[in-house]
């Protein structure tokens, strides 16, 4: 099949992160049957979403992981000017949710099998595809860990293939995303003073996260890898209060921490906790059934900080024939592979600029440049 068939079947699989993805990852594996290539899936608890894993090649060490996700991300409230879920072409631009963030690059490899079985190898391909990646890389550690348990052989590289214009990238931020409440007293909002507003315990909380983002950044703790060079620390939601002349009894708001490499995320969230501790002691004071909490919505997605000596760099410059190597401020599960144990890079056909919007599209030219990355992984590994 022709990659651009292969997107359009892909794209034709509406597998939003959370949801089931057995539809998307069986007709992949109805498709490595097709070929003869043995697989095996990597499921959740309930078995309503599976990652695969397959190989290759031979059964000997040094081999190279490539991985991508099969869910999207939502498009309602987004005003498309095509079927989202139906692969559109317009002028060498190929329309359609997932197209670019990142069935494309899952096409690219599965239109590549066919020479990839013909071919020698002389050290094994994998591939790697994985579920929930759009909320929080949930699948990704389990994906890896079932890759160092299943084969006797160890890989060696794993590409990620998240969009990046075909440039090799070596860093990423990490991102853990936590939603906080205050449980205040309610009461006739003149009496503020005497009673525990919880929006404004809410205000004086997110404005704790900015002073420590700000303090970090104060402190040399800058990367200008990164744009932006810092660790960010972000409050998107807000919520709480019945009417402006009564004090709120109950608020929370969700904030999200996307650390460069050398900041800690879990010591970042410790920090936070002890300043929400002993907040809670002096609200208690004038209320004693204070309560600040915050949960884990998504837990760390750990960074990537691929250092230049390893062989993987050298490797993806090669296969991508660039010298300039790259950062990204987008979390992906490269960072995941790389924890495993695999020299991991991110390198893989559009433009993040595209993706999560309306309209998303990968250029017919990316993607074949994406095919042909795919087959000089084949030459360097034959």
């Amino acid at each position: 099949m022709l990659v651009t068939e292969i997107l359009k079947k892909l794209v034709s699989f509406p597998v939003l992160g959370g949801q089931s993805n057995l539809s998307i990852i069986e007709w992949i594996a109805e498709y490595l049957e097709d070929y003869n290539v043995a697989y095996t899936y990597v499921p959740n608890e309930d078995g309503s979403k599976k990652s695969l894993h397959c190989r290759i090649g031979p059964t000997v060490d040094g081999g190279v992981i490539l991985s991508g996700h099969t869910d999207v991300v939502p498009v309602e409230g987004q005003d498309w000017s095509t079927d989202p879920w139906e692969l559109t072409e317009r002028k060498g631009l190929l329309y359609g949710r997932g197209s670019c963030d990142m069935k494309g690059f899952i096409a690219c490899c599965l239109a590549a099998l066919p020479e990839m079985v013909k071919a020698d190898l002389k050290k094994p391909i994998y591939f790697a595809f994985s579920y929930d990646e759009e909320i929080g890389c949930l699948a990704g550690p389990a994906l890896a860990a079932a890759i160092n348990e299943d084969y006797q052989e160890s890989p060696k590289y794993a590409i990620i293939g998240e969009p990046s214009m075909m440039e090799p990238i070596v860093g990423q931020k990490s991102i853990a995303i936590y939603r906080t409440h205050v449980k205040g007293s309610a009461g006739h909002s003149s009496r503020i003073k005497t009673e525990v507003s919880s929006i404004h315990e809410v205000a004086k909380l997110i404005t704790w996260l900015e002073n420590k983002m700000n303090a970090l950044i104060d402190a040399g703790q800058t990367d200008d890898r990164f744009v932006p060079n810092h660790t960010s620390l972000h409050s998107g939601i807000v919520k709480g209060g019945i009417a402006p002349n009564v004090i709120a009894d109950r608020a929370y708001f969700e904030w999200d921490c996307r650390t460069i490499p050398m900041d800690d995320p879990h010591q970042i969230f410790q920090d936070f906790k002890d300043h929400c501790t002993a907040r809670e002691k002096e609200l208690q004071a004038i209320y004693p059934d204070a309560a600040i909490t915050t949960e884990i919505v998504h837990p760390v997605v750990p960074a990537l900080d691929t250092p230049e000596h390893l062989e993987v760099v050298d490797l993806i410059k090669k296969l991508s024939g660039k010298d300039h190597l790259q950062t990204v401020a987008y979390a992906a599960e490269a960072g995941q592979f790389s924890n495993a144990g695999f020299q991991s890079v991110i390198c893989g056909p559009g433009d993040i600029a595209q993706a999560h919007r309306k309209d998303e599209f990968i250029s017919v030219e990316q993607l074949e440049q994406g095919v042909n990355f795919i087959r000089r992984v084949i030459a360097e590994f034959s």
